[in-house]
């Protein structure tokens, strides 16, 4: 090849690293919402600092693997973009990718293969042809070098006073806009977040509810609060859906359904231990250094198991589980993909075990997770087609009829225990929600999935379901009907954990009664609230958008 071909090679080369480079900038160009000036200031600022690193040598494809940790961040966030439409790398997103099992991380790489794809085809070549450029020591001449440097200078001297009034109009900041700065500033608060996760035992370690139970040791009396995953209540029949989804539930006496419950967030490591524990939207903090509603029910006497089918990923779920007496996870001791019915003999086994004596059960099931069909047996399929190859737009009849076959089984797995703590004899309660909700390619917007930077009215609404045995009825008929009375209420995932405390009798000195539905002392909160990924409480007209609150209007719901 003669100088000047692979002179202009070269050249080439460098102006195509740089698109690469700046590639998911031009992305969240498009995707974002912000003023013209703050995406100016998205696309000069980073582009005036490749362009300088680029110019820092005469060998371009030396300073583009010098990148590398920038490129890594460009396609783990093109993949993000596909899914979730908008949004850089969250906090919650890190985390996700810290706690997932190989399984789900697998499972959801499956369901994204052609952003998968398109990142590859980008980064691969690129950085394949680099290192050989860097083997046969590709330069570039000095001329270029030099015209490329006052380029770079240029654009600093126009990004660097535009970013400085940009920042200045209070509507745009470096770490929450501009990429990969953002990026990076969410990483670090991931690393923080799981160190005190980590230090969550020590710092918990001496607290106490002082916790006692008012209620009759001569009646033992059972309470199970059942914790769903990625339960959409769209998709339930008994809170206005018009297919067939709920066919026992349906048909038993006593269930009391919430149509307008929200999770206070998207997220499974956040939205449990709001179930779990003091913690809401509004005092997240409170979680890092108090115990959860186990730990409560068992200083109060009773005896408390908490039985999981989901893995084992050292989060604040996992410590609050540990709390109980008992403690099982299935996929400690059972390979695979175990099914949610495998708890039930689990749970026979504790009601006649501990017959003598107050129990609680937490139940926590893998519910609704995608890959959706991987949740039951072929034999249990009743929405059809429902073999989900690859999650797309189009599938998306697919999608639904496979996620309403789970939503079949959550209904026999809930009928199953409702119908243990009848044959028990015992005075029973039964609380069924969900941690959060789903996108499924629903609207124009092209969602899917969960744990997106923000949230939807799909991820918010989740199911919130009441059982009652007529025992427990005869007993606590306060209780019962105060639950029943409310269940057109607007209300929020932040309500379970001072329920159950009511439902059992319990007193804490941790009080949460104006949120307990079984309380006399409940009040209707004016505002309800999300926790965002920087775990900030804001309301949901500061995290929704005009789609969601449409959904809001057509099923009857209180939209804030």
């Amino acid at each position: 090849m003669q100088p000047q071909s692979i002179d202009m090679k070269h050249k080439v080369l460098f102006f195509l690293y740089l698109t690469v480079l700046i590639l998911p900038n031009i992305i969240l160009c498009v995707t974002e919402t912000m003023p013209w000036y703050g995406k100016a200031t998205l696309l000069l600022l980073p582009l005036s600092v490749y362009w300088t690193v680029m110019c820092l040598s005469h060998r371009p494809s030396k300073a583009y693997w010098c990148m590398f940790p920038v490129l890594f961040l460009g396609a783990f966030n093109i993949v993000l973009s596909y899914l979730f439409g908008k949004g850089v790398i969250a906090v919650d997103m890190w985390l996700n990718v810290a706690t997932s099992s190989p399984n789900e991380a697998g499972e959801m790489l499956a369901q994204l293969y052609p952003s998968v794809i398109a990142v590859v085809i980008i980064y691969v070549p690129t950085l394949a042809y680099a290192a050989y450029d860097i083997w046969s020591k590709g330069r570039l001449d000095h001329v270029f070098v030099k015209r490329q440097r006052m380029v770079a200078c240029a654009l600093a001297a126009a990004a660097l006073p535009l970013t400085g009034a940009t920042m200045a109009t209070g509507k745009w900041s470096l770490l929450d806009d501009l990429f990969p700065v953002n990026v990076c500033y969410n990483l670090k608060l991931a690393v923080e977040r799981q160190a005190t996760s980590l230090k969550y035992l020590e710092n918990s370690r001496d607290f106490r509810f002082d916790a006692t139970c008012m209620d009759a040791d001569s009646v033992p009396q059972v309470l199970v609060l059942v914790i769903g995953e990625t339960s959409r209540a769209a998709n339930w029949q008994i809170l206005g859906y018009d297919r067939d989804t709920n066919p026992e539930l349906s048909k038993t006496d006593g269930i009391i359904a919430f149509r307008d419950c929200l999770s206070q967030s998207n997220a499974t490591h956040k939205s449990v231990p709001i179930l779990l524990s003091p913690a809401t939207a509004e005092d997240f903090k409170v979680l890092f250094h108090s115990k959860g509603l186990l730990a409560a029910f068992r200083e109060a006497g009773y005896h408390t198991a908490f039985i999981s089918n989901e893995p084992r990923n050292h989060s604040f779920n996992d410590h609050l589980g540990e709390q109980a007496d008992t403690t099982i996870f299935l996929r400690d001791s059972m390979s695979g993909d175990p099914k949610d019915s495998l708890m039930l003999p689990y749970v026979s086994e504790l009601l006649a075990g501990k017959a003598n004596r107050h129990q609680l059960i937490v139940l926590h099931t893998y519910g609704s997770h995608s890959t959706y069909s991987d949740r039951y047996e072929d034999y249990q399929s009743y929405f059809h087609p429902d073999n989900v190859v690859h999650a797309t737009a189009s599938c998306r009849e697919v999608l639904i009829n496979a996620y309403d076959n789970t939503i079949r089984l959550t209904d026999h797995f809930l009928a199953s225990v409702i119908r243990m703590l009848e044959q028990s004899g015992r005075p029973s309660a039964l609380v069924y929600t969900s941690d959060h909700g789903e996108d499924i390619y629903d609207d124009e917007r092209g969602l899917y999935l969960h744990a997106s930077p923000w949230p939807s009215y799909y991820q918010l609404h989740t199911p919130l379901i009441f059982w009652f045995s007529s025992g427990y009825r005869d007993l606590y008929g306060q209780r019962t009907g105060l639950v029943a009375k409310r269940r057109n209420d607007p209300v929020q995932s932040d309500c379970i954990f001072p329920t159950m405390l009511t439902l059992g009798g319990i007193g804490t000195k941790v009080c949460q009664d104006s949120l307990s539905l079984a309380s006399k002392a409940y009040r209707i909160k004016q505002q309800r609230h999300y926790l965002t990924d920087h775990n900030l409480s804001v309301t949901l007209d500061k995290c929704l958008e005009p789609q969601d609150f449409v959904q809001f209007r057509k099923h009857n719901m209180r939209p804030y």
